[in-house]
C-alpha cells in the first residue's frame, strides 16, 4: 500500500538494502548476541561504513543527507531481526544519545563526538533516569558544580541502553540550587574519566543483546566545554530529543508488530488441524484480519507524526499518541501470534517468544503509557492531577 507523501522509491531501495543487511548480518547472529548479554562493537561500525547510523542527518556533519522517513524504514526493518535488544541498542546511538549534539553541539563537539558516533567508532549512550527518577525528569538530583572552570558530576544514573561499553554519555544534570526544570543542562561525559564508576551490569527480562548499566559518578572533573548547549537549558533540550525518540521506538515497535503478523499469517496458512489450513478456522483468521486493521491504524498515526516531526512540527501529543498506540498494538499483536502458534511459538525455535519479551518494555522505556496519557490529556486541555 503506497503512502504519500511520507515515502518515495528511494525509501523502497534503501528498506531493501536494510532488510538484506539484517537478513544476512544480524539475525543470524541475534541468537548468540542474546546469550552473550551483547552485541559484537564490530557489527555498529559495520553499520557506520555502510552508513546506516547518519542516514537522516546532513553530509557536513558526517550524515547520508537522507530524510527523516529514512530513520524511520531503519527502525522498522531493524525489527526483523526478530530481537528488539541490538535495534534498541542502535536507535540511542543514532536517535536519543546523538541528536542534541547533532543540535546544540559545538563544532569541536560535532567532531569529537557527533562524526564518530555516525561512523560506529564510538559507542553513545543517554543518561537521563536515576534511581530515584524515571520519567520525572524535572525532579533529576544529579548535580555538575562548577569549580575553578571544571564541571564535578556527583549523582547516579541507572537504566543505560549501551552503558557498559560506551565511550560517552549524553548526560541531563543539575547546574543550578532551583527546583523542577529552571535547572537542568546538557554534558558530554568521557566514561573513562576517574570517579566515572560501573556499579551494575542490569540483567533483563528481555533485550538481552544490549547491554545496560547502573553508574555512579563520584566528583568527576569534566571541562568547561563539555557543557552541550546552554546552561540551564537542559530541559528543553531533552524534552526535545525524547519526541524523536518516541516516534523511533513507535516505528521500531510498528516494525515488530508487522513482523509478527507475517509470522501468524504464515502459520495459520501452513499449519494443518482437522485436516484443514489452521487459516480456515474462523476463529484464527478473524483474529488475523483483526490484527491486521490494528497494524495499519497504528501505521497511519506513526507516519502522520513522523510526516510532522521531518517538516520541523513537534506535536508532542501526537507523538505521544503514536508511542502509547503502537506499543500496546506490538504487544497485542506478538502475544495472539504466539497463541496462534500454540506450543510452537513457546519454545526458543522461534523467535516470537523473545519478541514477546522483548516487546513489553516499549510500554515503559521512553515515558510508559501512563504518562504517555498524561501527555495527551494535558495537550487537549483536559486538567490532570500531579
Amino acid at each position: 500500500m503506497p503512502y504519500p507523501p511520507y515515502f518515495q522509491e528511494k525509501h523502497d531501495v534503501f528498506r531493501n538494502m536494510v532488510r538484506h543487511f539484517v537478513k544476512t548480518e544480524i539475525a543470524p547472529y541475534v541468537d548468540e548476541w542474546e546469550e552473550k548479554g551483547e552485541f559484537p562493537l564490530s557489527i555498529l561500525r559495520r553499520m557506520g561504513d555502510l552508513g546506516l547510523l547518519g542516514v537522516h542527518y546532513p553530509r557536513d556533519v558526517g550524515g547520508q543527507g537522507g530524510d527523516y522517513f529514512m530513520a524511520v524504514v531503519l527502525a522498522e526493518e531493524l525489527a526483523r531481526s526478530g530481537a528488539g535488544g541490538f535495534p534498541m541498542a542502535v536507535a540511542v546511538q543514532t536517535d536519543m544519545a546523538t541528536p542534541p549534539i547533532a543540535r546544540f553541539g559545538s563544532p569541536q563537539q560535532i567532531e569529537r563526538y557527533f562524526k564518530p558516533a555516525l561512523a560506529g567508532t564510538k559507542l553513545a549512550c543517554l543518561g537521563i533516569t536515576e534511581p530515584n527518577h524515571g520519567s520525572d525528569v524535572a525532579s533529576i538530583e544529579t548535580r555538575a558544580q562548577l569549580q575553578a572552570g571544571e564541571w564535578i558530576v556527583r549523582g547516579s544514573k541507572v537504566f543505560i541502553t549501551n552503558g557498559p561499553r560506551a565511550d560517552f554519555m549524553t548526560l541531563v544534570a543539575r547546574t543550578r540550587d532551583v527546583p523542577g526544570y529552571q535547572g537542568l543542562s546538557l554534558f558530554l561525559l568521557d566514561l573513562d574519566r576517574p570517579g566515572v564508576h560501573l556499579m551494575k551490569r542490569i540483567e533483563k527480562v528481555g533485550m538481552r543483546s544490549s547491554d545496560t548499566a547502573l553508574f555512579y559518578f563520584d566528583d568527576v572533573r569534566i571541562p568547561y566545554d563539555a557543557l552541550l548547549g546552554e546552561e540551564g537549558r537542559g530541559f528543553s533540550q531533552i524534552m526535545w530529543e525524547l519526541q524523536g525518540e518516541r516516534l523511533i521506538a513507535a516505528a521500531g515497535a510498528l516494525g515488530s508488530a508487522q513482523y509478527a503478523w507475517e509470522m501468524a499469517r504464515d502459520y495459520a496458512l501452513q499449519r494443518r488441524i482437522y485436516d484443514q489450513s489452521l487459516s480456515r478456522l474462523q476463529t484464527i483468521s478473524h483474529l488475523v484480519a483483526e490484527m491486521a486493521t490494528e497494524i495499519e491504524a497504528v501505521r497511519q498515526l506513526t507516519y502522520e507524526a513522523a510526516w510532522h516531526f521531518s517538516q520541523g512540527e513537534v506535536l508532542t501529543g501526537d507523538i505521544a499518541m503514536a508511542k502509547l498506540a503502537t506499543a500496546q498494538t506490538a504487544n497485542w499483536v506478538i502475544d495472539r501470534t504466539m497463541q496462534i502458534m500454540g506450543g510452537h511459538g513457546y519454545i526458543r525455535d522461534w523467535p516470537i517468544e523473545r519478541m514477546w519479551r522483548d516487546i513489553r518494555l516499549n510500554r515503559i522505556g521512553g515515558g510508559t503509557d501512563e504518562i504517555m496519557k498524561e501527555i495527551i490529556a494535558t495537550t487537549m486541555g483536559i486538567k490532570t492531577s500531579r
